[in-house]
């Protein structure tokens, strides 16, 4: 029991130190915003680090504020995120397929169904492609 709590602790701090967060200790001030549900996208602070709740598409912003754009990937398809993320700030969407553009894709850490994707040119436009699962 007492290992796996260390293996806990490890694991968080471990997400801490790569997400640049500090480690908080007692309970969070920080409220999650509700889920919107009907888009597919939620906004939060906090990195998922269950591997039972991997989802499709996790975008952090890890530079400069760039314009994001997320839209499910078919003809017509619905907008779920459009307008300027800034340093630090989250969003989760569950919806696929989606297609992504970035003004600046090296200002983005992008990751889809928890593999971390390669990162894109500092200033240069980044896109990224979310295959739907049959899971």
């Amino acid at each position: 029991m007492a290992a796996l709590a260390l293996l806990a602790g490890g694991a968080m701090a471990l997400v801490n130190a790569v997400s640049g967060e500090p480690e908080q200790m007692g309970p969070s001030t920080n409220a999650s915003p509700p889920q919107d549900e009907e888009s597919g996208g939620a906004q939060s602070t906090e990195a998922t680090t269950s591997p039972a709740t991997v989802l499709p598409l996790v975008i952090r912003v890890t530079g400069q504020a760039t314009e994001v754009v997320v839209r499910v990937a078919e003809t017509g398809g619905e907008v779920l995120e459009k307008g300027i993320l800034r340093q630090g700030e989250t969003r989760n969407f569950r919806k696929t397929p989606l297609h992504v553009v970035a003004t600046d894709g090296g200002a983005l850490q992008v990751v889809i169904y928890g593999k971390v994707q390669s990162p894109k040119p500092e200033g240069q436009r980044g896109e990224w492609f979310v295959e739907a699962r049959g899971d």
